[in-house]
């Protein structure tokens, strides 16, 4: 009798990966909504746009892209994060919400290492440093002057507290030991007072501001990350130019709710991996001013934990808060 009773109790346990395996086996069976924390247009908007056509293609159904933005992406997120976790309900997300928030807002409402899977990093996108055409420094080594010569008369905008286009300014700042003010914006805007010469800066995501640069509206000087990017080869790293390890890059990322089925967290992340690796999507990224990556989840996983650390330090040391 307690051997019938252990093996009743056996059972259901038994079935768990059966379930999953089947589950993942047989899906998608409906539509697809991939959540993005930012407005329709922006970086992040762009890419998961981009990566959720091809992947409707390739799994025969629906892939509905739906904006939730507000709270520096954390409203998106958590919405996410508190999800039905059976993959038909994921997010891209940028730096910010997966790893800059969680040092930068007091209290959070989810914590990116414990209520998300990781599926995919999807690109990187380094941060590029742009001026107006008829502004007086030429290079990187003569607004660190002119900043120097100015103590806080020179301002640079942002697309938020706590962004990595804020956070690219403040390095800049406690690297070359200057000071300038920060303008923080939403949206557009900050691009609109640039050129008209309201604030002097800026370190904007290559994707946002490439066709201005191109069209010679915009001067680029430096790149965030630490090495040049494909997309602008051209520009010089900022760890070019006097600026050692100097690594402000954005990034964007697909994640799942927690408890996702892992085989199911698999099977997205390398289909998204394989469309970032066909040769027109990489182009197609490339010249849109993003690196595509396609990494496992497990690697993403670890990506993620050791931004968190990282922006940790930024975040303390530039006295960032969105309060």
């Amino acid at each position: 009798m307690k051997a019938t009773r252990r093996g009743l109790l056996a059972a259901p346990l038994l079935t768990i990966p059966a379930l999953r395996t089947a589950r993942a086996a047989g899906w998608p069976d409906r539509p697809v909504r991939i959540v993005v924390s930012f407005t329709a247009g922006g970086t992040t908007d762009i890419i998961a746009r981009l990566v959720g056509a091809r992947l409707s293609e390739l799994w025969g159904q629906p892939v509905v892209i739906e904006n939730r933005p507000g709270a520096g992406g954390n409203i998106g997120t958590e919405y996410v994060a508190r999800s039905t976790p059976d993959g038909y309900t994921l997010l891209v997300a940028s730096v910010g919400p997966l790893a800059v928030n969680m040092s930068l807002y007091k209290t959070m409402p989810y914590d990116s290492r414990k209520d998300l899977a990781a599926v995919t990093l999807l690109a990187g996108v380094p941060n590029i440093l742009v001026v107006a055409p008829d502004f007086p420094a030429r290079s990187v080594a003569d607004l660190v002057a002119l900043a120097k010569a100015k103590p806080n008369g020179l301002s640079y905008g942002s697309t938020g507290v706590g962004t990595s286009s804020h956070l690219s300014g403040a390095l800049m700042d406690q690297m070359a030991g200057v000071q300038t003010t920060h303008v923080p914006y939403r949206g557009a805007v900050a691009l609109n007072d640039l050129l008209t010469g309201r604030i002097d800066f800026m370190f904007a995501t290559i994707p946002s501001v490439i066709e201005q640069i191109r069209a010679g509206k915009l001067r680029a000087m430096a790149v965030s990350s630490l090495h040049r990017s494909r997309s602008a080869p051209d520009v010089p790293a900022m760890a070019e130019l006097g600026f050692p390890g100097f690594d402000a890059s954005s990034w964007f990322g697909m994640v799942a709710p927690a408890g996702t089925p892992p085989d199911l967290v698999r099977k997205i992340s390398a289909d998204a991996a394989s469309i970032l690796k066909r040769p027109d999507i990489e182009r197609q990224m490339v010249d849109q001013g993003a690196d595509p990556v396609g990494n496992s989840p497990a690697e993403f996983a670890t990506f993620i934990s050791a931004e968190i650390d990282r922006w940790a330090e930024v975040v303390r040391r530039s006295g960032a808060s969105p309060e």
